[in-house]
């Protein structure tokens, strides 16, 4: 049967079919579609066939959704006198200097959302003060009142005795379809970060349930075949359905599929270290690979709060064949972070877009065919290229093929920056290292 890989990026989707043995039957490049991203992921069994076997799926839907604020209106159930955890934060300063940035970002869930339930457990597991049942029905009132979504519920050391946590969850699921509980997503001490961990999967539950629902959905009309799995954020695989229950766990899944595929080759081709370099048309994504094995990471950031789940360690800048070229307020030459996206994409695809951006500075300094057909599709069009790019050479006083020049160092510059940071900065010798 074999099986179909699928990368929903920023810019493109890439889709590759492989039979039982690992070998390549075929692959696609389609631009993807943000407004309705399995639409792409569709493109797959279309063209290459039904009946390929198991999807393998990674996706950005959730850091997205992280990162631009669209999480569903989500309650917090938490031990009375911890309401405040998530205002409360850590009191680290990450930019004590820059006034204009606040110290931390906004709590995820206000404080009207944020309920306490009579009960207390101690740091080795003792119940001090037992689960008070008969505030339950009230409080689930409360939160209908309240019109939420999704309920994160996050006890205070329940992670050392679940049983106040498991009892409050299963009152909660029957009158809410979408509830997280701390000591199935996280559980581990750090009251703060488990807290916030547990509320951000609540957040995203609906959407991941909503997109996965869409997927499978269209999947089974096209006749698609074997069942669909998703890439976690450290690289394994895991169900639809424990997807839905732990839709953070898919956070970092695109770059871990890059990162994991490198591995693969790096043990294939004999090499011990490496760097594995993905470049898309949104970001550049580093990772580093010792001993064959990609560097993993127990918590990371999105958005400004902590995630604990692991994840490979990948380092993102923005710098990707669709990173806009634009000039700052002091004239300098800047690149990315911002992405002229799938649509209307580089100006160069002639698909609407004006500004330049890294693909177009490619073709005007002719490192890209002027005939080439990118992803099998897209022709692409020097003079197009050249009018996008000309405003900025014309401010800069420069001809087109120096101005193309200067921005794709730009770029290159940012991408040394970040094989150093996860290399040279963190102790490896890069002269064992193949990227």
């Amino acid at each position: 049967m074999g099986r179909i890989g699928v990368d929903v990026g920023g810019t493109f989707t890439d889709l590759v079919a492989c039979d039982d043995a690992g070998r390549t039957l075929a692959a696609l490049k389609v631009p993807t579609t943000p407004d309705a991203p399995a639409r792409a992921v569709l493109e797959g069994p279309r063209a290459l066939g039904p009946g390929r076997g198991a999807i393998a799926h990674g996706t950005t839907i959730v850091t997205n959704a992280i990162v631009e604020g669209r999480g569903a209106v989500t309650a917090l159930i938490t031990t009375r006198g911890f309401r405040d955890v998530l205002e409360i934060a850590r009191q680290s300063r990450a930019d004590l200097y820059r006034l204009d940035t606040p110290p931390k970002p906004p709590p995820l869930i206000p404080r009207r959302l944020r309920f306490e339930v009579t009960e207390r457990v101690a740091a080795d597991g003792r119940v001090l003060v037992p689960l008070a049942e008969a505030e339950l029905p009230a409080l689930i009132e409360a939160l209908r009142a309240a019109g939420v979504e999704a309920v994160a519920v996050c006890l205070l050391h329940s992670y050392a005795a679940p049983g106040h946590e498991t009892r409050l969850a299963e009152a909660l699921r029957g009158a809410f379809p979408y509830v997280s509980a701390s000591h199935e997503i996280n559980a581990e001490f750090r009251e703060y970060e488990r807290t916030a961990t547990t509320a951000l999967n609540a957040m995203v539950m609906p959407l991941a349930d909503r997109y996965l629902a869409d997927l499978e959905a269209s999947l089974a009309r096209e006749s698609a075949g074997g069942p669909l799995r998703l890439l976690q954020s450290n690289g394994a695989m895991m169900s639809a359905e424990a997807a839905r229950r732990r839709p953070l766990a898919m956070a970092v899944s695109g770059p871990a599929g890059g990162v994991a595929a490198s591995a693969h080759l790096a043990r294939s081709l004999g090499l011990r270290h490496a760097i594995a370099f993905d470049m898309g048309g949104t970001t550049t994504d580093v990772c580093l690979i010792a001993d064959g094995v990609a560097q993993t990471l127990p918590q990371r950031r999105l958005g400004g709060h902590p995630v604990r789940f692991p994840s490979v360690a990948v380092e993102s800048i923005g710098a990707g064949g669709g990173s806009l070229i634009w000039l700052d307020p002091a004239g300098a030459l800047r690149v990315g972070p911002r992405s002229a996206g799938a649509r209307p994409g580089p100006a160069c695809y002639g698909l609407g877009g004006e500004a330049p951006t890294v693909t177009d500075a490619h073709l005007v300094a002719g490192r890209l065919r002027p005939d080439a057909i990118l992803g099998g599709s897209i022709r692409v069009q020097r003079a197009l290229a050249e009018a996008a790019l000309g405003p900025v050479a014309s401010r800069l006083g420069l001809g087109l093929a120096e101005a193309a020049a200067g921005a794709l160092e730009v770029a290159d510059a940012a991408m040394r920056r970040a094989i150093r940071l996860i290399s040279v900065q963190r102790g490896f010798d890069l002269r064992e290292f193949a990227l």
